[in-house]
């Protein structure tokens, strides 16, 4: 078997490539009754590339150019597909999931020349390496509407991101609906981050995120940030939270930024963290976070409910630990699988299977370390997402505008070259996978959101998806299939940043 790069992101799993191209022309048609071959149909159209209809039901004999999509239940890998191209396409799923990646792959293999449109003849096997390939959208420190998310989901799904951590609540925001304490939203959506606009979801629009999301194969984890990052709910009810505790780097970081300090009752508009929290050891804590857990998995059919715990910086640890113990129960308790950040670790009497996610450092600095093992010695799994490789808020240059720079500045190579399993002690098994957050203090629009996540969000798909010691996974490799993604962004109206380490091409 000859492996010869092609222009894919993420790499597959194994390739082989047959001399020539196969045309593809409008009297081509797609036969199969998924919802892939709508998505297929209409996404080469968008590229300008020929109109493809729908082959008539119960015509099974492709014809030269046809494309046939079909899901085969004898898969042996979750997610996985085989796509070959001769005299027509063959795209078999192992699952629905599989078979909407293989799409994604067919598309990214479209390209015109002065000959037309066409398709290389070829040969692919591929799943996944990783079950979860998560990217993370901060929807409370600034807003972003329903079409927004849906066009996020577009486009990360493309690169076969099965995963949408959407953050929901944080000290500037409250961003969903909750019929049991309905002045979350009432008085705690109005402002963002800065004193920009807020926004919330209704319980349709929330149910509308998540019905997009699955139909381009991600499950939506929401998360309600919890003990601290809670100044947002002291807004509504004020009784639930402790009075803002101040610190000297969070006076120093206000006056340097020119941002208010937080005042106890009144909508946050800085950014800083750590000041906030809600009353641990009142029993009316408990019942508001029970209704709120109760409240989203009830409108949530995937397995997760992710309830923060990162940055309680003027809580106890005997407080937090307390809270950790009993929010990931209650998560339990509601039929979920808790996830939370790697601080929650520090508590030994975490629910068992409880999953982590780890957001330090490439080289762990603190208890960071230890507090993530200890998610996998209870049962559970971990997430990464090393803030100085896999934060798509972080600034590409010193001087790029948007972004931030206290984890790091992570160029696109420096997304690319980290490996998951080499950051902690812990079995290689015991990583669920990777996920790619991108936080919202500098974003103030959907077209901000994507100069940051792409093309960094590409590096984080390879690693997630692509077999870790491929002889094509390397930054030189990558860089060049990188630069083919330019035309499909441009077509979907994705703003991404055109570094200049990547030879991006326009056809």
């Amino acid at each position: 078997m000859v492996l010869t790069t092609l222009p894919l992101v993420p790499l597959p799993a194994a390739v082989v490539v047959h001399e020539g191209r196969m045309p593809l022309t409008a009297t081509a048609r797609v036969h199969g009754s998924s919802p892939a071959a709508g998505i297929l149909i209409d996404a080469l159209a968008r590229r300008g590339g020929p109109a493809l209809s729908p082959a008539d039901a119960g015509d099974d004999a492709p014809a030269p150019g046809d494309i046939v999509l079909r899901t085969d239940a004898e898969g042996s890998a979750s997610e996985g597909y085989s796509l070959r191209i001769g005299d027509h396409v063959d795209i078999v799923g192992d699952d629905e999931a599989g078979l909407f990646y293989g799409v994604q792959t067919l598309l990214q293999l479209a390209r015109q020349d002065d000959d037309g449109w066409s398709v290389p003849r070829t040969e692919i096997t591929d799943a996944p390496r990783f079950p979860h390939r998560g990217v993370m959208l901060d929807v409370a420190r600034h807003f972003f509407d329903v079409s927004e998310v849906k066009k996020f989901i577009d486009a990360t799904s493309a690169l076969k991101f099965n995963r949408l951590h959407l953050h929901l609540s944080d000290d500037q925001g409250w961003r969903v609906h909750i019929d049991s304490w309905p002045l979350l939203t009432e008085l705690s959506s109005t402002t963002a981050a800065s004193g920009d606009a807020g926004g919330f979801y209704t319980k349709d629009d929330y149910r509308d995120i998540v019905a997009y999301a699955a139909s381009r194969h991600m499950i939506l984890i929401p998360e309600i940030d919890l003990p601290g990052h809670t100044h947002a709910v002291g807004v509504a009810y004020p009784e639930l939270v402790e009075a803002p505790v101040l610190n000297d780097a969070l006076v120093t970081q206000a006056e340097n930024l020119g941002q208010p300090l937080p005042v106890a009752g009144e909508s946050y508009l800085g950014w800083g963290v750590g000041h906030s929290s809600v009353r641990i050891r009142e029993e009316r804590t408990y019942d508001f976070v029970r209704d709120v857990v109760r409240e989203l998995a009830e409108m949530t059919p995937g397995p997760y409910i992710h309830i923060g715990g990162d940055e309680s910086l003027g809580t106890s640890q005997e407080d937090f630990d307390h809270f950790a113990e009993r929010a990931t129960q209650i998560v339990v308790d509601a039929g979920k699988t808790p996830v939370a950040w790697h601080e929650m670790g520090a508590a030994a009497g975490i629910a068992e299977g409880t999953v982590g996610q780890y957001w330090g450092m490439k080289i762990p600095t603190g208890a960071h370390a230890a507090e993530a093992a200890h998610f996998v010695e209870r049962g559970g799994a971990l997430i990464m997402s090393a803030a100085d490789a896999a934060y798509l808020d972080m600034k590409y240059t010193a001087d790029f505008p948007l972004g931030l720079t206290w984890a790091a500045i992570i160029d696109v190579r420096t997304a690319y070259e980290w490996e998951p399993t080499a950051v902690l002690e812990v079995p290689d098994e015991a990583i669920l996978g990777v996920e790619a957050p991108l936080w919202s203090e500098t974003t103030r629009t959907i077209d901000d959101v994507e100069q940051l996540v792409f093309p960094r969000a590409a590096a984080e798909a390879e690693i997630a998806w692509s077999p870790k010691h491929a002889p094509e996974r390397t930054w030189e490799s990558f860089r060049g299939r990188l630069g083919t993604l330019a035309p499909l962004w441009k077509a979907e109206g994705v703003r991404f940043h055109p570094s200049a380490d990547i030879p991006w091409s326009d056809r």
